[in-house]
């Protein structure tokens, strides 16, 4: 796990604070790339039981899941992280989101019905991960307080 600390623009700012959960490496630099950028403080962790370790030690503001991982299942994944944290709005990300069929599962409509606050499916454009992340951060529904 590792934590990105975004650059300092003044005294008093709210900084929201993100944590990714995904194992892919390339996905996890290029999000906290982003997102740092943007004045975000992002925790990466490496699967879900890394995530889940993350939240003992920090609050965030929102969170970034993969939905699928090994280990631990990101539907399992996003319906713990949503026991967890109610109040913390989830993104689940896949791949592997949307069905090619009529047969086929939308797994990430799923993902709403588990807890998820929204979707994006991979691979996805810095625009629309920010976003998706300020639509989130300021949903009313979001309750969380932003951490400072």
């Amino acid at each position: 796990m590792r934590v990105a600390e975004p650059q300092p623009e003044g005294e008093g700012i709210i900084v929201p604070r993100v944590l990714v959960v995904d194992d892919d490496p390339m996905v996890c630099v290029a999000i906290e790339l982003c997102l740092t950028r943007q004045g975000f403080e992002v925790t990466v962790a490496d699967g879900g039981e890394a995530g889940m370790r993350a939240l003992d030690s920090s609050r965030f503001d929102v969170m970034l899941i993969d939905v699928f991982m090994p280990h631990m299942r990101g539907f399992e994944s996003i319906r713990m992280f949503h026991e967890r944290m109610p109040d913390v709005p989830i993104v689940a990300m896949s791949g592997y989101a949307f069905a090619n069929t009529e047969r086929a599962p939308d797994f990430l409509r799923m993902t709403i019905e588990l807890g998820a606050a929204c979707c994006l499916r991979k691979p996805f454009t810095p625009n629309a991960l920010l976003t998706t992340i300020n639509e989130c951060l300021n949903k009313p529904t979001a309750s969380a307080p932003l951490s400072k």
